[in-house]
């Protein structure tokens, strides 16, 4: 019988990078992986997380922010609504304080263990030990989303069903975590409550959606620059995540309702999981996977993601797509109100206060491009340069020229998609024709280009406040983008130039990329439709 001895406090389990220069404190050499504890205390000293799956590194992330405002005490505003001072204090003091890590897990041990049979392991229900079926579990291919797992594709590796190999305790809690977060919908196993089964589970509070973390020179200001201030309504005492919850959930009730950001952000699950380990509890053999709440749908609350509104007013997560680069969501992220659109983008509450922090933040953007049920696509992760100090209320004159400069890069590049369409449609006669591929061939020539000019504008924008909208030059920065889209253009419809009727098509439709005419743009064949751009 397996026994409660891997404790996620102090047993390694989470990747990490440390800084240059940090010294050990044995006379061991730095570990690559730490437990919980040794995290925290020594967050100073590490400079990020080396959590290789997006997915996994954004749900730790949020795992972390609950325990660092803990052991912080910044769990509300005070009685004098002072939480960003007291922010500003653990800042200078260089560390979390040791004192307060040691009492929280002293009082949480037992709820940490990633095993505990015949206990309550960390983000588990051991209840579904016996409202599962025994013979139907998930197996640990399915629990680990970078394997194929039935008849799904090979991602990175070739595992079969028939003989699985087990992961080790490090690699399960990580994908614990991606199951809670990006969990898919549609049929699970089946769970049996109060007399009642049932097989089908909703989406995760993450799954689809792309969130941005802003990002210090240490894990330590990483994770202070991610604290959301609670509301004033919100006490630290109610505000709690699952494992210091006294009772586990009813999945015959309605879910719980967040009570403030540690809630909000550790608490929302739609999966009820099981992970069963080996003899010596070191592998998982075996995991329950199911649904956690029958028939009902924990509120999408997020403060890490842009909000954007559906035309029937349907509030969203913005989606994460694989073919869209950073740059083209900054303004959504430095502006409070961004420019106007049919979406109507929102900024991640969490940028408002993170500034306060440190004006050389980045920004990480982590996600997963899936769909809402079974079908994974690609991890995302990528980072800007230090751009919060640009921020709204730090730079309130030069921000906008982001905006302009942002829209600028992707006008060019629409202009683009619909001339070569326009060519394909007019070289082929065919009115339906798409032009998919001479499309997908210039937006690859055109966005990697159109991302490295926004990069060299955007460093030479003003940031002393003295110069109008940051220096900003329109027209030059028109003829940039201008220039890329005419280049990737003769790039892809060169090889038909060379017929008479092939000249003529590219010809006529070049002009789409100087805006076109009325009369053109009302003749331009195929369908006008809206297309994913393939950008890099």
């Amino acid at each position: 019988m397996p026994t409660s001895t891997y404790n996620l406090i102090d047993q390694p389990c989470v990747p990490v990078r440390w800084k240059p220069g940090s010294v050990a404190s044995g006379t061991r050499p730095l570990p690559d992986l730490v437990g919980l504890r040794e995290l925290l205390l020594r967050s100073h000293d590490i400079e990020s997380l080396a959590v290789a799956d997006a997915p996994a590194h954004s749900a730790l992330l949020r795992i972390l922010y609950a325990l660092t405002a803990k052991v912080a005490g910044l769990t509300d505003q005070g009685s004098e609504g002072d939480w960003g001072e007291r922010r500003l204090e653990v800042l200078d003091a260089g560390r979390l304080p040791p004192g307060e890590i040691d009492a929280y897990f002293e009082k949480f041990k037992t709820r940490f263990f990633l095993f505990a049979p015949g206990g309550r392991p960390w983000m588990q229900d051991p209840r579904l030990i016996e409202q599962c079926d025994a013979t139907n579990t998930a197996g640990v291919n399915k629990l680990i989303v970078t394997r194929p797992s039935g008849n799904n594709h090979s991602w990175f590796r070739h595992d079969t069903d028939t003989a699985p190999e087990p992961p080790t305790a490090p690699e399960a809690f990580l994908s614990l975590l991606v199951w809670h977060y990006y969990g898919p919908s549609g049929r699970c196993s089946s769970r049996e409550v109060n007399g009642v089964k049932s097989a089908s589970a909703t989406a995760g509070p993450l799954r689809t959606a792309l969130s941005y973390h802003p990002q210090g020179d240490s894990l330590f200001e990483t994770l202070l620059a991610g604290l959301v201030p609670p509301e004033e309504s919100v006490s630290g005492e109610v505000d709690l995540c699952p494992w210091e919850q006294e009772d586990l959930p009813d999945p015959d009730r309605p879910p719980r309702t967040s009570r403030g950001p540690r809630s909000r952000h550790t608490g929302r699950s739609q999966h009820a999981l099981l992970l069963l380990p080996d003899e010596d509890s070191t592998h998982v053999r075996d995991a329950f996977i199911t649904w956690a709440y029958r028939g009902e749908r924990m509120p999408r609350e997020d403060d890490y993601v842009i909000w954007q509104t559906s035309q029937q007013g349907n509030r969203y997560p913005r989606p994460a797509d694989a073919g869209r680069a950073l740059w083209r969501d900054l303004d959504s992220l430095l502006l409070q109100h961004p420019p106007a659109g049919s979406a109507h983008p929102q900024q991640p509450r969490v940028f408002a206060s993170a500034v306060q922090v440190s004006e050389n933040l980045r920004v990480r953007a982590l996600g997963f491009d899936q769909e809402g049920q079974a079908k994974d696509t690609q991890f995302i992760d990528a980072s800007t340069p230090a751009v919060l100090g640009y921020a709204e209320d730090n730079d309130p004159r030069t921000v906008p020229a982001v905006g302009r400069l942002r829209q600028c890069g992707e006008l060019y590049g629409r202009r683009l998609d619909r001339a070569v369409k326009r060519a394909w449609g007019s070289y082929v006669r065919d009115a339906k024709a798409d032009g998919a591929a001479w499309a997908a061939e210039a937006g690859a020539r055109y966005w990697p280009r159109a991302e490295a000019e926004f990069w060299a504008r955007f460093r030479l924008l003003d940031r002393t406040g003295e110069v109008t909208d940051g220096g900003f030059d329109p027209a030059a920065t028109r003829r940039a983008f201008l220039r890329l889209a005419e280049e990737a253009y003769d790039a892809v419809t060169a090889p038909f130039t060379r017929t008479l009727r092939g000249a003529k098509a590219v010809s006529q439709a070049r002009i789409e990329l100087y805006g076109g005419t009325p009369k053109t743009r009302a003749t331009v064949p195929g369908p006008r439709r809206k297309t994913k751009e393939p950008t890099a």
